[in-house]
């Protein structure tokens, strides 16, 4: 079934998003960085057949969103993207995916608005400090403060920054299973590539992004807490071959929240391209 295609407006720029029809709560589907929504287009026929609403959006500064240079792009926009999108399809109950860097606007969201929340879903996510965490080499020299003059200077060269990006990409791809790999080089590589190309493109969002991730781990670590009384079951769907966000990851979470569930698949960071199926599957249970 082919979606409905909007942009919602904000003041900062216009937020495009694919609108599927369907019952039930609606998954909402978010991205990390540096990808988009495409990264979606595998498991979201999986949730129509099952006949429940998806949405799936960009982020202000990624995919077909737009990108604006006096915009800050933070985690914080993140979330206020993420209710832009919840208030302008006037979503009553919800069910928000975060992937990657968007675990934070899953989880926050549902903090501050539980009564919108029927579950959360997690893939490869992150939210606060976990001794399991290794953050990605390109990742790493963004967020690290005092490399900053190297990391603006990279940034700047093409030709240096796109020898960065084959490096990290590189080791997504080793990690997976042969069988997984020509999808990851097909399907994960192109969408980063786009993103990250071009004076138009995503590289100051990234950036700027990438720039503020140790305190905004910070910041959700001093939430933990909060998770308790929440009373919004919680499922995480883990790709057992990821490197940096391993299912340890998923584990040092797990406690602090009242009811979860996680549920570990033989595929890498991207679950939702390497096993579309068993994540409907497991997703149309939430």
């Amino acid at each position: 079934m082919s979606p409905r295609e909007q942009f919602v407006a904000r003041s900062q720029g216009r937020i495009f998003v694919r609108d599927y029809p369907g019952t039930g709560p609606a998954f909402v589907l978010m991205h990390g960085f540096p990808d988009d929504g495409r990264i979606y287009d595998d498991l979201i026929p999986e949730l129509v057949q099952g006949g429940r609403r998806v949405v799936v959006f960009d982020f202000l500064g990624f995919g077909r969103s737009d990108k604006r240079p006096d915009i800050k792009y933070s985690f914080t926009l993140q979330l206020e993207d993420l209710e832009a999108v919840v208030d302008a399809l006037d979503l009553t109950t919800l069910v928000p995916v975060g992937h990657d860097a968007s675990g934070p606007a899953a989880i926050n969201f549902a903090l501050d608005h539980p009564e919108r929340v029927a579950s959360i879903c997690l893939l490869n996510s992150f939210y606060g400090a976990s001794p399991h965490i290794r953050i990605p080499e390109l990742i790493t020299l963004f967020a690290t403060t005092s490399l900053k003059a190297l990391s603006t200077a990279m940034l700047s060269d093409t030709e240096q920054f796109d020898w960065l990006l084959r490096l990290q990409q590189s080791a997504f791809c080793d990690a997976l299973p042969k069988s997984q790999q020509t999808r990851f080089l097909t399907t994960v590589v192109p969408i980063m590539n786009a993103n990250l190309s071009g004076d138009h493109g995503s590289r100051l969002a990234f950036s700027q992004i990438t720039e503020q991730l140790f305190p905004e781990v910070r910041k959700n670590t001093a939430r933990l807490l909060q998770l308790g009384p929440l009373t919004v079951p919680a499922t995480f769907i883990w790709g057992q071959h990821d490197p940096y966000l391993t299912t340890g990851v998923a584990q040092d979470l797990l406690p602090y929240f009242r009811s979860p569930k996680l549920e570990c698949l033989p595929a890498g960071h991207w679950p939702q391209l390497d096993a579309p199926r068993d994540v409907g599957r497991l997703m149309l249970r939430c």
